[in-house]
């Protein structure tokens, strides 16, 4: 906003934000004829839901009065050197990765690589990821990550019951040596399934034969290393499959769990090179045996060919996906961590495997030498074998310890009242040994001599250690310098097509402006070196962060409680309708099972409601693409005792405000249900309409879609849930709050180190900045609706013929007409630079686009152009000016390769590669032609060609 005087300060964020100019806003307004944005608001946004106020936020900050606020809360945080371990550990994140992967937008700001041709390079970082678990758990297959190592050994729970041969059974073991997170996140996700987990000691267990499935801990969470080749066989014997929870770092020295039998390894890739950040994000892993590949949860990148033949990279059978099976999925994960994936792919490749052998048995000395000196100092360590962690039998010296631990600035883990965790690192030192010695002396103890304890011996049992070689493809044995790494990293990133080089126009996903000044927070040390299980005191900050976050959700959400625990979209789902479930049972109403679904809702919705343990009924839409509301009051009133909520998309996934959204509501209610509003369409509702005002219960908000975290090519997400008040009581608990139970992510505050992004824009923004986004975000739609609507149909518009911040265009009369099919468009705008539009969802045979409020006019006019302009080529084969099978839309995308060989087509070139005069002057070439998606899947490969292949 300008100043009004000179003295005053300007917040120059917004514009910034906010792509068009003043007279590109006029301009547009005049092309859909209205005269000002708020007429247009008027026109789109239903007034029975219109809010009468402004939102009752500050005006917003400039980017460095936010930045030095920031700053002054993070300096509250206090970070002390971490020995809690139990999952989280520090780590050096090599300089090379930090600048050239995490903080370049050519990684940040990629989305899903849904469209692989111009995806090969951050594809090419996943397979490498795939790799390097794959060899390290000696398990076939891996994939492309999950959320957190909790949430991994939750699929891995589900995946042993789905697979088990003792299908009789509903109990599934946990070893009491897991980790305490996991533990508790097993038992949320069980109780809707009818799961019970027995948590107990596996070594004294005598009788297997009652579970389905296992989990085990290798090395324990206390540290100790235990041999479970003939547990796992006695499992086996009883139709019970056997996940085990393991630590990279460690595999590179001890014998892999593929090796001694299991059947699945999770763990977490945080350690390499990725920051504590709080609790995340980090990349989980899972692996599994080659005969389960098809039912491995997450996505899995796998090589394919192209249609010259050449070898090329694509997510592979994505008909396992929850968005594709709905209700018959067998998990709502839509999304992995890859941005996190790929820094600790590049961590192995900067490394190599000798140089994580010299990081793990560096771990491992040290650990081994503070071991022989805490025993010299009189201390019973409980561990014979170990890796990195131990504990200690500290008895009524516990809390002295910690505390004198806390004054030499040392965070030990606290076990229980008699038991103390020591955990040691890559950022550990002998210094750090000598100053936990000194903890643990007592007065005028003689603290032991590190040179005379140097030759200690190692602790790793020796018929465990690793025998088998890994990482032996020559990505992980040639970028070991800072120039090759950078270099390498650079050639990945130049084959990709992110919102850095052009607009990138899917519908429902958002991808906006990640600016500058948002995600400088996130490598502050103050947020980046905290463990979630810090003490309490320690994140005064974080707390003060979370909380400022949680009340500016709740003011423009109209909701009363928010948890920002949830680390996805799916993650808020899910924890949305448990909220609804033990909301229902507190009322002694557990009979309601019913969630109604209309046909247009996400897909993650339907496969949602089914791990809450809740039955599905789809509501039909009418010919408008809205909810059809006597279909809806028929299904209520027939289930009034079984229902438990509708979860309904706002606006619609056909993007629309529909008008009958408080009487959808108002049904609902009356029949003793509950509202879930999908909130992954919020971005044209702040400031203008709020979900808890006009009839929702709860909605989950994606802070990676509306509140400008970056998507990372298909994660970090976050899915925090808004709560009216009768609902806030059953918002996700955790051990480290004050409610313990029903925890959805590993860590509290779930993916909190990215946090710091969403405030900044919300405080940057202010109430005016909010609603202006989501004004020109509509306009933006509206325009690019307007200027295409001549060309290509648009299947939904609400009142006065507009849409939301959406729009559909419906492909399916040209292919009747030419032959042309929506996929044939998709890769066809490629070679005019451009991501396709969200394809064939929520309809089939259709583009969905949402421009967001951070394009320019110009932008918006360079895509329209270029969608008019494929438009003329369907003309033209349409006339047989185009040969039918030989066109330029049939074969897309051209590559640099196929121009400069012999050219086979009947069309030119220049029309193939420069259909538009400006892209002489900037030009994307893909790095692959159109990819054989079948071929992928009948040749499944999803890991880095054996060495032999190079030879």
């Amino acid at each position: 906003m300008t100043p009004s005087h000179p003295l005053e300060t300007r917040n120059e964020f917004i514009a910034r934000h906010v792509g068009p100019r003043e007279a590109e806003l006029g301009a547009m307004l005049e092309t859909l004829g209205y005269a000002s944005l708020e007429a247009l608001t008027d026109a789109v946004v239903p007034p029975g839901i219109r809010l009468e106020k402004p939102l009752p936020l500050d005006e917003g900050l400039g980017e460095a009065e936010a930045l030095a606020e920031l700053h002054a809360i993070a300096t509250r945080n206090r970070v002390l050197t971490s020995c809690i371990g139990q999952g989280y550990y520090g780590t050096h994140t090599p300089a090379p990765i930090l600048r050239n992967l995490l903080e370049n937008p050519a990684w940040y700001t990629a989305y899903t690589p849904y469209q692989p041709e111009i995806s090969q390079g951050r594809l090419e970082a996943l397979l490498n990821f795939q790799t390097l678990v794959s060899d390290l758990t000696g398990l076939p297959v891996a994939n492309a990550s999950l959320l957190d190592e909790a949430t991994a050994a939750a699929e891995a729970m589900t995946f042993c019951r789905r697979l088990s041969k003792n299908r009789a059974s509903n109990r599934f073991f946990a070893s009491r040596r897991c980790h305490p997170q996991t533990l508790d996140l097993l038992r949320t996700r069980a109780a809707p399934l009818g799961i019970e987990v027995v948590v107990d000691d596996e070594l004294a267990l005598n009788d297997p034969s009652t579970f389905f499935g296992a989990l085990l801990q290798y090395p324990a969470s206390h540290g100790d290393i235990h041999d479970y080749r003939e547990w796992i066989e006695r499992l086996h014997a009883a139709n019970a499959l056997v996940a085990v929870a393991t630590d990279l770092l460690a595999l590179t020295l001890l014998t892999p769990p593929g090796e001694f039998g299991a059947d699945v390894a999770i763990g977490s890739a945080q350690r390499f090179g990725v920051p504590l950040g709080f609790g995340g994000p980090h990349a989980a892993f899972f692996a599994t045996r080659e005969a389960f590949k098809r039912d491995i949860p997450g996505r899995l990148v796998g090589v394919s060919v192209d249609r010259h033949g050449q070898p090329a990279l694509r997510l592979a059978m994505q008909t396992r996906e929850q968005h594709i099976r709905r209700e018959k999925a067998t998990s709502n994960i839509c999304t992995a961590q890859v941005l996190l994936a790929n820094m600790a792919s590049m961590y192995a490749v900067y490394h190599g495997p000798q140089g994580l052998k010299v990081i793990a048995r560096r771990v491992h000395r040290l650990t081994a030498i503070l071991a022989a000196g805490l025993r010299e100092l009189g201390h019973t360590v409980e561990q014979q074998h170990f890796f990195d962690s131990l504990s200690l039998a500290s008895g009524n010296d516990t809390a002295v310890l910690l505390d004198r631990a806390r004054e030499e600035e040392i965070n030990l883990r606290e076990i229980d009242d008699q038991h103390l965790g020591i955990a040691l690192d890559e950022t550990s030192t002998p210094a750090l040994v000598q100053r936990l010695w000194a903890v643990f002396a007592h007065d005028g103890q003689r603290l032991p001599d590190f040179a005379a304890l140097a030759d200690t011996p190692d602790a790793l049992p020796a018929g465990l250690l690793r025998h088998t070689p890994f990482l032996e493809h020559p990505v992980f044995n040639r970028y070991h310098s800072e120039t090759e790494l950078m270099r390498y990293l650079r050639r990945l990133a130049d084959k990709d097509l992110a919102l850095d080089r052009a607009m990138i126009p899917l519908g429902s996903c958002t991808m906006k402006l990640n600016a500058a000044s948002e995600m400088l927070p996130i490598t502050w040390r103050e947020f980046t070196g905290l463990h979630p299980f810090a003490p309490a005191e320690q994140s005064e900050g974080y707390r003060q962060l979370t909380a400022e976050l949680e009340a500016l959700l709740c003011t423009v959400s109209g909701y009363d409680a928010v948890s920002l625990q949830p680390n996805a979209g799916s993650q808020g789902e899910y924890a949305g309708l448990l909220a609804i479930r033990a909301y229902h049972e507190s009322r002694g109403e557990p009979q309601r099972d019913l969630c109604l679904i209309p046909a247009s809702a996400h897909g993650t919705n339907p496969a949602t409601a089914s791990m809450a343990g809740m039955q599905v009924l789809v509501v039909a839409c009418d010919a408008s693409g809205n909810v059809d509301i006597d279909d809806l009051r028929a299904k209520a009133e027939a289930h009034h005792q079984r229902l438990a909520a509708l979860m309904i998309t706002y606006p619609s996934t056909h993007g629309v405000f529909e008008t009958g959204i408080r009487e959808i509501c108002e049904i609902v209610h009356q029949h003793g249900g509950q509202v879930y509003i999908d909130g992954a369409n919020l971005n044209a509702m702040v400031g203008l309409c709020a979900p808890g005002r006009f009839g929702g219960d709860v909605s989950h908000f994606n802070l990676h879609k509306t509140f400008c975290i970056p998507h990372g090519g298909g994660g970090p997400g976050v899915g925090p849930i808004g709560v009216k008040a009768h609902l806030a009581p059953f918002l996700p608990g955790h051990r480290c709050l004050e409610r313990r139970d029903g925890a959805v992510s590993a860590a509290p505050y779930g993916s909190a180190s990215i946090l710091p992004i969403s405030w900044m824009y919300l405080k940057m923004m202010g109430g005016e900045g909010l609603t202006r986004a989501s004004q020109v975000a509509i306009l933006n739609a509206n325009y690019i609706a307007r200027r295409l609507a001549p060309h290509y149909p648009v299947l939904y518009t609400g009142s006065h013929g507009l849409v939301a911040h959406e729009c559909i265009l419906d492909l399916r009369p040209l292919k009747d007409s030419s032959g042309i099919s929506v996929d044939d468009v998709a890769k066809r705008l490629i070679d005019f630079g451009f991501h396709a539009p969200t394809m064939s969802f929520p309809v089939p045979g259709t583009l969905m686009i949402e421009p967001t409020e951070s394009e320019s006019k110009a932008e918006l006019d360079r895509f329209c152009e270029a969608m008019i302009r494929i438009r003329e080529e369907i003309a033209a084969v349409e006339r047989g000016d185009l040969d039918a099978e030989d066109n330029p839309l049939k074969n897309a995308p051209h590559t640099a390769a196929e121009l400069a060989g012999d050219w086979p087509h009947p069309y030119e070139r220049r029309q193939a590669v420069y259909p538009v005069a400006q892209l002489a002057e900037h030009k994307y070439w893909p790095p692959v032609a159109r990819v054989d998606n079948v071929y992928g899947d009948r040749n499944l490969v999803c890991s880095c060609p054996p060495v032999e292949a190079y030879q």
